[in-house]
């Protein structure tokens, strides 16, 4: 007689969407499954359910058919882009608006900064914080980033969570300056020092001026607000 499941549900909803991704990816049917791992359909379903503490040995088996190891089955990848899983069961695009864009750009954090170049634009990411309605961000005086004063610039920033299957991604559009008032470096170092994680000196601080803030949340529909 199989015992009662003994892992929590949020666990076994991410390990068996792990294992749907990868079905996906691999065109493997779980009854096709279930012959490589050697058990039948019913039990690796609920060994699923039942978690790894189970039977640590099918989930082994189970993720060599997969071509996964033990840990990427049960845990994930952790270096894994993010947005590899499936959809939401009913999507939905909203917009946000100016201030609802703000916010979720928050303080600080890392963005990603487009420039124009020759013979083609270019994107790199960076860490950045807001100031005054602003984007700050510091680089090496010649670096990549380091863009000419008045450039038109475009900046994005954004977050999914893989648990939710929801996300949202804000694009600030608008003109690179350079800061050099001492007032005002002095000030952005006391109160919204950026540290980039790429360390080095990084002498040369830039501001983007926005022209046009605009953003876009992805998340999942109640089934009594469909129409």
């Amino acid at each position: 007689m199989l015992v009662q499941p003994q892992t929590d549900p949020k666990t076994a909803d991410a390990i068996a969407r792990r294992i749907a991704d990868r079905r996906a990816v691999l065109g493997l049917g779980p009854d096709a499954l279930a012959r490589a791992a050697g058990m039948s359909r019913p039990y690796l379903e609920f060994l699923v359910s039942a978690g790894p503490r189970f039977d640590p040995n099918g989930f082994l088996r189970i993720a060599a058919a997969l071509g996964l190891t033990y840990r990427e089955l049960v845990d994930g990848r952790p270096d894994r882009p993010p947005g590899q899983g499936s959809p939401a069961p009913r999507p939905a695009l909203v917009r946000l608006t100016e201030q609802e864009c703000w916010e979720e750009v928050d303080a600080r954090g890392v963005g990603r900064i487009a420039l124009p170049g020759d013979p083609e634009p270019a994107v790199f990411p960076v860490n950045y914080t807001v100031d005054r309605g602003t984007v700050v961000y510091r680089t090496h005086e010649h670096g990549a980033a380091a863009t000419a004063p008045g450039t038109a610039v475009s900046f994005e920033v954004d977050r999914i969570d893989d648990h939710r299957r929801s996300g949202w991604s804000v694009l600030i559009t608008g003109t690179a300056e350079w800061i050099e008032d001492h007032e005002t470096l002095q000030r952005l170092m006391r109160d919204l020092a950026v540290q980039p994680w790429a360390g080095g000196p990084r002498s040369r601080w830039i501001r983007i001026r926005p022209t046009h803030v605009s953003g876009r949340r992805i998340t999942s529909t109640p089934i009594g607000d469909a129409d």
